[in-house]
């Protein structure tokens, strides 16, 4: 999940999509960019003040350019679960998880939320930029008798910081019965109360928070309401990026690909451990190999010395005795406004350690890193 490199973007000269809520950031004099074909904003003021004010209080995310997919039929989740290394048939209806797709070789093909709806429907939410390829693979991959239905007239709006809970809890949601993870119907700003207007703690922060999916007129009622809360502002996509790295979570398109495994990933823990052994989806085997006999290569955290940020590509090496030997790249590194000092994460081979001094070629000059275990910032899912 998360926010791909703003640089992406729909074929040159298509007109760019809008969310619902186009209008509340343009009145908000967001920058908006070009985002995977969306017109998104990428900041309204300062995004390290947007990301200090998630940590600290409230953000409000416009995550509506992502896709709601619904999958409906008697054996919706077991179909579903056919294409991935987790299990979705012992979630209860509300639940939802964290999951991957897998291609014949064991890559990713998304990353995504599934949520058990009820015993015959499941829902997910596809990033922007892989919503069509997502489509298309559900589409092509699951059971007849599974009808997979793009949901346009839904999206996505996300709550997200330890003021969260409080501020719905003042426009009459209590959320205290809902953990990590749970959902249920909501009514909030006059929803429907029903599967179409859903309620679940969660994000891509590592903050303790709520995501809505609701249609564009409940998302626009919603906005307004909860802006007009003085510990609620908005935060764009700049401030979400460096959120989720700090948190140490994996962004497609930069930390995961095709080409990448959930397992050199450090996403064993979405393999239940009985299954670990042999794993029933696409590249299985490929798998069950690398738990096994361990991946070619690792994802890790990334400390910096110094106040230089490494960025995405930056080489890096372990240098012993005057020797200097390749042993990956970054994948994702910025400024990390809560702990302020860079920070970054990428993949490494398996002959390097916690604790091991690294150097990263930053347009070639060296920078210091050290491999540390992620996240950067803890998080504080309310479990």
């Amino acid at each position: 999940m998360g926010t791909p490199d703003v640089s992406s973007g729909g074929t040159s000269g298509t007109p760019l999509r809008r969310t619902p809520l186009h209008d509340h950031h343009v009145a908000a004099d967001a920058r908006m960019v070009d985002f995977a074909g969306w017109s998104m904003p990428l900041s309204y003021d300062s995004p390290m003040a947007e990301h200090l004010h998630c940590r600290d209080a409230a953000g409000l995310f416009d995550v509506g350019h992502m896709l709601v997919i619904d999958l409906v039929g008697p054996d919706a989740a077991a179909a579903l679960e056919a294409l991935t290394p987790s299990t979705l048939t012992d979630l209860a209806p509300g639940r939802s998880r964290y999951l991957v797709l897998t291609t014949e070789a064991g890559g990713v093909v998304d990353d995504l939320i599934a949520t058990r709806l009820a015993d015959d429907r499941v829902r997910v939410v596809a990033n922007a930029a892989r919503a069509e390829v997502d489509l298309d693979h559900l589409v092509g991959h699951l059971d007849s008798d599974v009808t997979v239905t793009p949901r346009d007239e839904l999206g996505v709006l996300a709550l997200q910081g330890p003021d969260a809970a409080a501020v719905l809890a003042d426009l009459g949601e209590d959320t205290a019965d809902l953990s990590f993870l749970d959902g249920r119907p909501t009514g909030l700003a006059g929803g429907a109360d029903d599967l179409d207007c859903w309620l679940s703690r969660g994000g891509y922060t590592g903050e303790d928070g709520f995501e809505v999916i609701a249609d564009a007129a409940t998302r626009r009622r919603l906005a307004d309401a909860l802006l007009a809360d003085e510990r609620v502002r908005w935060v764009g996509l700049a401030a979400r990026d460096s959120l989720r790295l700090e948190a140490g979570l994996c962004l497609y398109g930069q930390d995961l690909d095709t080409e990448t495994t959930p397992v050199e990933a450090g996403l064993t823990w979405t393999i239940p451990k009985d299954q670990r052994a042999a794993p029933s989806c696409p590249g299985g085997e490929v798998l069950a190999r690398q738990l096994a006999d361990g991946p070619p290569r690792r994802l890790v955290g990334l400390a910096v010395t110094g106040r230089r940020p490494v960025r995405p590509g930056a080489h890096l090496a372990l240098v012993e005795e005057d020797r200097r030997r390749d042993v990956g790249a970054v994948t994702s590194g910025g400024w990390g406004p809560t702990v302020d000092g860079p920070v970054a994460m990428g993949y490494v081979t398996p002959d390097v350690a916690t604790g091991d001094d690294l150097v990263a070629d930053v347009r070639g000059n060296d920078v210091e890193v050290t491999i540390v275990r992620l996240p950067h910032v803890p998080h504080q899912y309310r479990r």
